[in-house]
């Protein structure tokens, strides 16, 4: 029989942005920025063209961009971040239309873990409807996606991020 032991790690809080106005980026990072603290990295603006999922909501031109947080974060509060990051798309919505997708999750030594409000086989379920999702894992020195990772995440420009973001993690 193992021992549990307590577990209680801090990891690097890194939030995802998917947007078409550089003004909703500027307002909701601005917003976690006040809540979370110092950001300590934050991507350039990649065009965001791998799916047209979001297209129908928020248009057509996306954007995308990373950022990540000095102080680090309880392990245990990435359901509490995602149900905050939902409140505050909902802040910006136009006629039901979201302007930012907010997407947070944790980096630490091993892994990218986002959050996400929808099941799936490979998610695994936290607390109030969030689920998590290991879609980064760390190996040979790289972050290399699973066989479920979404096809941007896969890039060489996102992997590139979060292995910059990783070396800025210091547990």
């Amino acid at each position: 029989m193992g021992k549990v032991r307590k577990y209680n790690p801090q990891v690097k809080l890194a939030i995802g942005f998917i947007y078409k106005d550089e003004a909703f980026f500027i307002k909701s990072r601005d917003k976690l920025k006040r809540k979370f603290g110092k950001i300590d990295f934050q991507s350039e603006p990649i065009d965001f063209n791998y799916t047209a999922y979001y297209e129908k909501e928020m248009g057509t031109g996306l954007k995308r961009r990373f950022v990540s947080f000095s102080k680090l974060m309880p392990i245990q509060d990435l359901y509490r971040i995602k149900l905050y990051a939902n409140r505050l798309e909902a802040k910006f919505l136009n006629s039901g239309a979201r302007q930012v997708n907010i997407d947070p999750g944790y980096v630490d030594l091993a892994k990218l873990v986002l959050a996400s409000t929808k099941d799936y086989a490979h998610r695994i379920y936290l607390r109030k409807g969030i689920f998590a999702e290991i879609t980064l894992s760390y190996r040979s020195n790289s972050f290399v996606p699973n066989a479920w990772t979404y096809p941007d995440y896969c890039s060489r420009e996102y992997i590139d991020i979060f292995n910059n973001i990783r070396k800025l993690y210091v547990p």
